[in-house]
């Protein structure tokens, strides 16, 4: 029975009387908390509660309120108020809303309700998701412009908020304080306690109880199934009390699993760590604790819900509870109370800190002055409590940093935290301390091998420099100046470390072996570029720190050492002008994207000229301009070359830097910023002195000085690349002025026009046009303020969406190479801006749009249109457009030299018509007409001359507007009267109206004209192609000519792969690119050697005979791999993935990928990399070898010769030939132990044939391979033949050829059996990669003999001949019934040529020969592959066909002669049985042998092997015709009756046969 609760009331008089009131509460906890949390039978939630309630919390409230708790709490409510803070803490995945127009910033938000009762709901608002842990800002005045309450806590009156006055008596107040004062004490050294036995000394109890918990703790490794499973197998529970467990771990980030005694405890702590350790790497986190401290930790949590609920009664409890949260210890060394719970969070479990954030928020966050002493002290523990945060694995959102949007977002707390606390430094320090183990010796970020998850968590806390940053001050004291320098040039120390990080140097030769990793600096930068930009605007909202800044961050760039000049400074000479300056090759030397002091300088420059404060910088003429805009034109000089493709073997990583650095996210603080910097430069710098600089950097310096004599075709497509690139960034020096500081425009002025461009691309939808916007920090792009001014809604049709156009008038603004533009954006938009003019009926000249005036700071930028440089640079590509070859120059080269022309003669123009003539020192107009014109070689002259270049038709209204534009400022500077120089204008086009159409019709009748021509050469050139490729065809014809009725016969006859009447070879020249370093490379025998990535494997999966262990291989070459069984118990196959790359290229990923692997030493591999695997650079397919590839040989076929020797090359004379070379051959006569009897030797009877007979069939010479192609021969052999046999590699093994001989013919039958399953035509059903892997891997079959002894090649072929001619069999050679015969067939078309070998000349069969070797291997084959299904098939069709085709005749006839030499009686059966069975038997064998020939010759297929599928039935006579075998092939057997009796004879007499007659032996497939 229960025992009576003590009396509350009672209690609390006792304590209150007591001398020491924290004994007596402690005294009282120390009893009752064990006997509630402690027992053994584990009590129901709501006894519990009940418990607690009347034995703990009544008493602790009774003390309290002093009297009975309700009427405590009556009294306290009437004489409060509501608060003025709503404070709603938020819940994960609650939603919130913020509004865009009156927010301060996007972290202000409220919740639904207030959301819905305040003014807000009208403006324009966004609405997320809540990650948890944030509350309600309504109430507070610093997050909102206007509407700061909803209705229900609005005080009456829009006053500053200020903190509620303290409403409790103050006997309340003063128990209040007492009691929070030992309770707070009590969570706290509860939640943060660490001995698992132990209880401090005021709790410990008088006995000790053997009674402990096995306490399970939340972790981000392992999975809830990964938990589930530990514990059923740990602590003996079910799946779900298991589960239950799991959730209430996941939830409240701890659960005792188990109770009992210590050794109890310990046994099942062991058997959970050692359960999880066989699943992951980590084992679960799992401790022992005692009973009473998990007691007391358990009442613990339930008081700080307690202090939640009497902190919400009333203001004054509130601000006790805050008090003693933060009032100092008495030890010194001892932080505050609230502090220990901070510094100790990351070591709570997910309950714990729960509670005491959301404690926190209640408290602290809701009372302005204790935020104020919050943020302090939080400020001074921000390294530790970021360090622990790294360190742990939990989410953000319960991590204490989270709190720092709730204090450093506030605009008052911010500028205190920053006079009192310094705070920029601290974060900076903080990040710079977390960052340190990735310094290089120079000092600078290096992240190689970086924890990306670590790193992620670190980015983090650059969050809060931008909290900090969001409001910047209106007015600055000397302590905020002070304070905020030294968090600025802190801030300075870790841009240093980034300033030139991550150098690059152009490779040479060969490609980059491992792509450097570059992910972690770009994502340093995209963190950075709002800071960046906050930092600016901090800047420039007070002169004085300004220019403090500006000189901090010039001291700074001084400081740094990256990328030094090798040489010492030289002078350069261009018309008339010495350039004094240091030479330095991007393409040779380091460079580095990432500059962003360089940037910071051009910005705060850049704010000094808008503020005006740059009239008071200091000695202005101590800065070398040269110098600061050095490491900005390097950047912009490797992107150029990067776009001219000159950084190809730098890989993808390159690319991608470049790309980011012109994207829409990186791109305001990186290359905006280093435009802005060269502009800097050219306003500073002698003009002519800037482009020359331009020039060398660019590496075109000599190119345009006429000194470079490159031929190279290489090197002119760069230069014209870089040239390119040259006078574009010329354009966007001298145009880009949409920036405020360089030139009077507005940040709604920029916005428009960048809609303007993006719209000039296509209509765009409002999404479309948001994603290609820039954002400001608050996650605004500007977009809806400027959307209306620029562009037209066009409303959605029946479907899609809706469309912004953009407006007519606003037109005239596009430029054609606007600097924001990529590549592709840049022709789009020139494209469809074209298309409108032509149908406006306009030229399609797009001119260059009127800039706004440059800023008096910037004004001598324009300078660079007029000096003698730039006429020289025009003049030389305008000369070479209208001089050279089209080689020296592009059309992209002349139209960006057109606009810098019409740029200059707008820019003369305006201010002519601005000022008179003699007070506009602008002449480029002048020195355009003037210089070169004695030799006709001026700008104005050669504008004239490319005027008739056909090349540049597209270009002849650009030409046209800027020569006009001559004739405009010309009459400006004869000082004709508006009225003239406008009736020059406007006279031209009312002139030009029949002139124009008379052009027009010219330049139709022109391009039609091209259009025929065009059309004359690609007939000319295909015919020409036709004729080579099929040139025996017509060499070998007679005079007389084609006839007519014979052209059907040669058409087929290009379809037949093999024999006298073969079709060519298709002349195919194979360019592929390789996945690793993009070159291209024609694939040929002699050159480097390119390969395809693969996978050898062992495979069963077309074995018929399930279970069976394969034979195992031994030295004896009759046995496998020699001959494969029929079965195909186990074969070697080799896969593809088709992705291609250079051989040198895959040896130095594989090594790399060997490197950096071995490197990480606790890394998972999915793949063996010591047995050679890898997984392919890029579709990541698991393989272990790579396969040549080797191009087809272009053979000569001499059908007249093919005749001839068909008459005399027959069957029986073609195996007597063979058989004299066999036994001629030294290799094999020593080894040759058959016992042949004088009836084996009747193939030799008459007309003996030589042992050189075979050579005079026709021979050549070999083809030659280089020694790249044949390393890569022998290592995909060595692969096939180590994976193949289980074996060590040995590339000397007689048993290589037969391994290649193996996985080819495995690998086709393997796809054969694809193809029969899923019915798919034989050849048109194989996509082109893997089409391609299939080839190589049949010419790698081919080829690999070159790598071995021809001895044993030739001895392979006698042994396998073996099988088919008796005579030359040996003991242990197997009958017909124990061979593939597809395996066979490989092998010996694979190994004839070794027959051809001479002791002291290496020769090859010729085209002629092998057909008829092929030929006649494949007949043999195909009849004894016809015996074998024949003597090992037992279901014969039951119904028989009609018996009267000629089909069923030969089969009865072939049916008869078998029974005739089996010598035992046969089943009747039919003869249309007989073709039925036999035909299905041999069909898989002659689709594979297709697919083997064409790969193999590379003869196109017939029309209906590309569309009939494989199980179709009218498949058979193409197939046949495709072979050279009769379509009946019983005819086969009529035809040789007189060879194959005698072999038919000696086959059937094998013990094996007689075997398989008696149905002993299994069907064959």
């Amino acid at each position: 029975m229960a025992e009576k609760s003590p009396d509350g009331l009672e209690l609390s008089k006792e304590w209150q009387e007591a001398a020491d009131t924290r004994a007596e509460l402690l005294r009282h906890l120390k009893e009752q908390v064990p006997r509630i949390f402690c027992l053994k039978k584990e009590l129901s939630p709501q006894d519990e509660e009940e418990l607690v309630q009347s034995r703990l919390i009544h008493p602790l409230e009774c003390f309290l309120f002093g009297e009975h708790p309700q009427e405590g709490l009556q009294k306290l409510q009437q004489g409060s108020s509501s608060s003025q803070l709503c404070g709603r803490v938020f819940k994960e995945g609650e939603t919130v809303y913020s509004c865009r127009d009156c927010a301060i910033d996007p972290t202000c938000v409220l919740c639904m309700d207030c959301f819905q009762d305040s003014v807000h709901k009208s403006h324009r608002y966004k609405m997320h998701a809540s990650s948890g842990g944030g509350f309600c800002d309504c109430g507070d005045i610093e997050a909102w412009k206007i509407g700061p309450y909803c209705s229900k806590h609005d005080p009456g009156a829009a006053t500053a908020m200020v903190t509620d006055d303290c409403v409790l008596e103050p006997e309340l107040y003063e128990r209040a304080e007492r009691l929070f004062r030992v309770l707070l004490r009590y969570v706290t050294d509860f939640l943060v306690w660490e001995e698992n036995f132990e209880l401090p000394s005021e709790l410990q109890l008088r006995t000790k109880v053997d009674a402990y918990y096995c306490v399970l703790y939340n972790d981000e490794h392992h999975s809830y199934d990964h938990v589930i499973y530990t514990l059923q197998r740990s602590v003996n529970c079910d799946h779900n009390e298991a589960h239950t467990h799991t959730a209430l771990i996941d939830k409240e980030g701890r659960r005792a699993v188990k109770r009992g005694t210590l050794n109890f405890c310990q046994q099942a702590k062991n058997l959970i760590r050692s359960n999880s350790e066989h699943i992951s790497l980590q084992p679960l986190r799992v401790e022992i604790l005692h009973a009473v401290i998990m007691a007391h930790q358990t009442f613990a949590l339930r008081l700080g819900a307690w202090f939640q609920k009497i902190i919400g009664y009333s203001v004054g409890f509130r601000q006790a509870f805050c008090q003693v949260a933060l009032e100092p210890s008495a030890d010194s060394d001892t932080p505050c109370l609230i502090s220990r719970l901070m510094l100790h969070d990351a070591k709570m479990y997910k309950g714990a800190r729960k509670i005491v954030h959301e404690l926190i928020f209640c408290s602290m966050l809701m009372e302005t002055e204790f935020k104020r002493l919050f943020a302090i002290e939080f400020t001074k523990h921000y390294k530790q409590l970021q360090k622990d945060f790294i360190n742990d694995d939990h989410e953000r959102s319960i991590s204490i940093t989270a709190l720092s949007v709730q204090i450093f977002t506030v605009p008052t707390l911010a500028r205190h935290l920053i006079e009192e606390g310094n705070v920029i430094k601290v974060i900076v320090e903080t990040v710079m301390a977390l960052l340190r183990e990735h310094l290089d010796d120079n000092n600078r970020f290096f992240f190689l091998g970086y924890n990306s998850d670590k790193f992620s968590r670190i980015q983090v806390i650059f969050h809060d420099l931008r909290y900090i940053l969001i409001s910047k001050p209106s007015m600055w004291t000397e302590e905020l100046r002070k304070q905020f320098l030294e968090g600025f040039v802190a801030f300075l120390g870790l841009l240093k470390c980034m300033q030139g990080m991550e150098e690059v140097k152009r490779q040479f030769g060969q490609h980059i072996a491992v792509e450097p990793e570059w992910e972690a600096g770009f994502s340093l930068q995209i963190q950075l570029r709002h800071i960046l930009a906050m930092f600016q605007d901090w800047c420039c909202s007070d002169d004085e720190i300004l220019l403090l800044t500006f000189k901090e961050c010039h001291k700074a760039l001084m400081r740094c050492t990256n990328q030094p000049f090798r040489r010492e400074a030289s002078d350069y000479y261009m018309c008339k002008h010495i350039l004094h300056v240091r030479p330095y090759k991007v393409s040779q030397e380091p460079v580095s994207i990432h500059l962003p002091i360089s940037r910071l300088l051009a910005g705060l420059y850049v704010l000094l000229c808008r503020t005006g404060a740059i009239n008071r910088l200091q000695e202005p003429e101590s800065y070398d301009f040269a110098q600061l805009v050095e490491l900005p034109l390097r950047c912009v000089v490797l992107a150029a070359q990067v776009s001219a493709e000159m950084w190809r073997r730098n890989g993808l990583s390159l690319v991608s830097q470049v790309y980011y650095y012109q994207d829409v996210k990186c791109r305001d603080e990186m290359y905006d910023k280093d435009i802005l910097m060269l502009q800097i430069a050219a306003s500073k710098m002698e003009p002519n002195h800037f482009l020359m600089l331009i020039l060398l950097r660019f590496e075109l310096f000599d190119f345009f000085n006429g000194s470079h004599s490159g031929k190279d075709q290489d090197e002119l497509v760069h230069l014209n690349r870089l040239t390119e690139e040259m006078l574009y960034l010329l354009i966007v020096i001298v145009g880009e002025r949409y920036v405020p500081g360089i030139s009077q425009v507005s940040k709604e002025d920029v916005t428009m026009r960048e809609v303007i461009h993006l719209l000039c691309i296509e209509p765009m939808a409002h999404s479309s046009l948001v994603k290609g916007l820039p954002e400001n920090e608050s996650h605004e792009t500007g977009l809806e303020s400027v959307i209306t001014k620029v562009a037209t809604f066009k409303k959605p049709g029946v479907s899609g969406h809706g469309l912004y156009e953009v407006k007519k008038e606003r037109l005239e603004e596009f430029n054609p190479f606007f600097y924001h533009y990529s590549r592709s954006q840049h022709s789009k938009a020139e494209e469809s801006q074209k298309k409108r003019r032509a149908q406006e009926s306009n030229d399609k000249a797009l001119r260059p749009p009127v800039p706004p005036a440059f800023c008096p700071d910037f004004a001598s930028i324009v300078r660079l249109l007029c000096c003698d440089i730039i006429i020289h640079i025009l003049r030389r590509v305008l000369q070479r457009a209208a001089e050279e070859k089209t080689t020296h120059w592009t059309e992209a080269m002349i139209q960006r030299a057109l606009h810098l022309i019409g740029q200059a003669l707008l820019e003369e123009k305006i201010q002519l018509e601005d000022s008179t003539v003699d007070e506009v020192a602008f002449d480029f107009s002048l020195k355009a007409r003037i210089i070169g014109s004695e030799q006709g070689k001026s700008v104005f002259l050669l504008l004239s001359k490319i005027k008739a270049v056909p090349s540049l038709e597209a270009q002849k209204d650009m030409i046209k507007w800027v020569l006009q534009m001559f004739e405009i400022v010309k009459c400006l500077r004869e000082k004709s009267s508006p009225a003239a120089s406008m009736s020059v204008e406007t006279a031209k086009p009312e002139e030009s109206v029949q002139d124009k159409e008379k052009a027009e019709r010219k330049r139709k009748a022109e391009a039609a004209k091209l259009h025929r021509q065009k059309i004359m050469a690609q007939m000319s050139a295909m015919q020409k192609n036709f004729i080579e490729s099929n040139k025996m065809l017509y060499d070998n014809m007679p005079e007389s000519g084609l006839q007519g009725s014979s052209s059907a016969s040669n058409q087929m006859e290009l379809c037949v792969a093999i024999g006298p009447h073969r079709g060519p070879t298709p002349a195919e020249r194979e360019v592929l690119t390789c996945i690793l370093c993009q070159e291209e490379q024609e694939v040929t025998t002699r050159g480097p050697a390119m390969v395809l990535t693969a996978c050898v494997q062992r495979s069963t999966v077309l074995t018929q005979c399930r279970g069976k262990i394969p034979t195992t291989p031994t030295d004896d070459s009759t046995c496998y791999p020699l001959f494969m069984p029929p079965e195909l118990a186990v074969g070697t196959h080799t896969g593809s993935c088709g992705h291609v790359m250079h051989a040198t290229c895959w040896q130095k990923y594989f090594e790399a990928v060997q490197n950096t692997t071995r490197n990480r030493l606790h890394a998972e591999l999915i793949f063996d990399l010591e047995n050679g695997e890898y997984l392919c650079p890029l579709c990541k397919s698991l393989c272990n070898t790579v396969v040549p590839l080797i191009p087809l040989e272009q053979l000569t076929f001499n059908y007249e010769n093919a005749d001839l020797i068909g008459q005399h090359l027959t069957l029986p004379r073609w195996i007597q030939v063979l058989g004299a070379r066999i036994n001629g051959l030294k290799s094999v006569a020593q080894d040759n132990d058959n016992n042949s009897s004088d009836d084996d030797k009747g193939f030799c009877r008459d007309g003996q044939p030589d042992f050189r007979s075979i050579l005079s069939y026709g021979v050549q010479e070999p083809r030659r391979f280089s020694d790249s192609v044949t390393d890569m021969i022998v290592v995909c052999a060595t692969t096939v033949y180590r994976v193949g046999l289980q074996t060590g590699p040995n590339e000397l093994c007689p048993r290589v050829p037969l391994m290649t001989w193996n996985t080819c013919a495995f690998t086709i039958q393997a796809i054969e059996n694809i193809l029969q399953e899923e019915d798919k035509p034989l050849f048109g059903s194989l996509q082109n990669r893997q089409l391609a892997g299939l080839k190589a891997i049949v010419q790698f079959a081919a080829t690999q003999r070159i790598k071995c002894s021809q001895a044993v090649i030739q001895r392979h072929f006698a042994d396998m001949l073996g099988v088919l001619l008796p005579a030359m069999s040996r003991k242990n050679t197997p009958s017909l019934v124990e061979v593939d015969f597809f395996h066979l067939l490989v092998g010996l078309v694979l190994s004839v040529p070794s027959l051809y070998q001479e002791e002291t000349v290496d020769l090859h069969p010729s085209a002629v020969s092998s057909a008829y070797n092929h030929m006649y291997i494949l007949h043999l084959v195909t009849m004894a592959h016809m015996l074998q299904v024949f003597f090992t098939s037992t279901d014969f069709p039951a119904v028989a066909g009609e018996d009267d085709t000629e089909e069923a005749k030969a089969a009865a006839a072939w049916y008869s002669m078998v029974s005739q030499y089996c010598k035992r009686p046969m089943p009747e059966l039919s003869g249309s049985a007989v073709a039925e069975r036999v035909k299905r038997g041999i069909e898989p064998f002659l689709r594979c042998t297709a697919l083997f020939f064409n790969c193999l010759t590379g003869v196109h297929a017939p029309e209906e092997l590309l569309t009939t599928p494989v199980t179709s039935q009218e498949l058979m006579e193409p197939l046949c015709s495709y072979l050279a075998l009769p379509s009946n092939v019983f005819q086969l057997f009529q035809e040789h009756r007189e060879t194959v009796a005698p072999l038919l004879q000696r086959w059937s007499e094998s013990p094996v046969v007689s075997k398989a007659l008696k149905g002993k032996l299994q069907t064959v497939r």
